[in-house]
């Protein structure tokens, strides 16, 4: 039996081989055959997701709020003290020099990354601004958010605050952050769909044993999650389905 194991398109670049490194290693301490899944876009997730080849997701916190309680799938793990905090950014030449001079009718670049979206648009309320008021350019990755913000052709850009700061030293000194979140409650999740409950044990056995052994560490470096995971249940899960449902209010 082979399960495919999706992972969310949010990721940085340098983390792919990171991703490789772990699937490799829960399938020789699992004994089940894992077939890595990583989708360039949301769009091609979605797809993966429609045709039901995902039977392991690691989901950002907006996608699994819906396959919870929309699919059936089950949570069990989140990465260890790693949450999904977001970053306004503009050019370090641009006049902005705090988010409050973001000013009605700006041009914002972001991804099509619902969370980041959701809890940046938290972000932009002391400045009175809300999502009609700002021109949205939506771009393809957080690199190109950073070359638009850079070059002057937006005014900011929202970040991943992990993929902004994977961007290069040369390309966060061209930066300034306005703001960064500092919520510490929303986090990716690691889902398995109710098909795979009779292998669910050794599967998470596994993931929340990655750390333990001589070498992993260099895994968890790859994939910058330097704690590893651990055990998410349905309850702590909810919980953060209650907060962002919050947060959509």
């Amino acid at each position: 039996m082979t399960l495919n194991f999706l992972i969310a398109p949010d990721f940085s670049p340098e983390r792919f081989a990171g991703w490789h490194m772990l699937n490799t290693l829960l399938q020789r301490r699992s004994g089940i055959h894992l077939h890595l899944l990583t989708p360039a876009s949301p769009a091609e997730q979605a797809a993966l997701l429609a045709e039901g080849k995902a039977d392991l997701v690691y989901a950002n916190p907006f996608d699994a709020s819906d396959m919870i309680r929309s699919q059936g799938f089950v949570p069990f793990a989140r990465p260890a003290g790693c949450f999904d905090e977001m970053v306004i950014a503009c050019s370090a030449a641009s006049g902005l020099q705090r988010l409050e001079d973001i000013q009605p009718g700006s041009r914002i670049a972001l991804t099509d990354n619902k969370d980041v979206k959701l809890i940046g648009l938290r972000l932009l309320e002391p400045a009175d601004l809300s999502e009609s008021l700002i021109e949205w350019v939506p771009v393809e990755s957080f690199q190109a958010a950073a070359r638009l913000a850079i070059k002057g052709e937006v005014q900011a850009a929202f970040f991943l605050a992990e993929s902004y700061a994977s961007l290069t030293r040369m390309t966060r000194s061209q930066l300034r952050v306005l703001v960064e979140s500092r919520i510490s409650d929303i986090s990716h999740v690691v889902l398995a769909h109710p098909r795979m409950a009779s292998e669910l044990p050794r599967i998470s056995e596994a993931l929340l044993g990655v750390g333990a052994a001589p070498g992993d560490a260099d895994v968890l470096q790859a994939l910058g999650l330097p704690k590893g995971f651990e055990p998410m249940t349905q309850e702590e899960a909810e919980f953060m389905i209650d907060l962002m449902d919050t947060l959509l209010d």
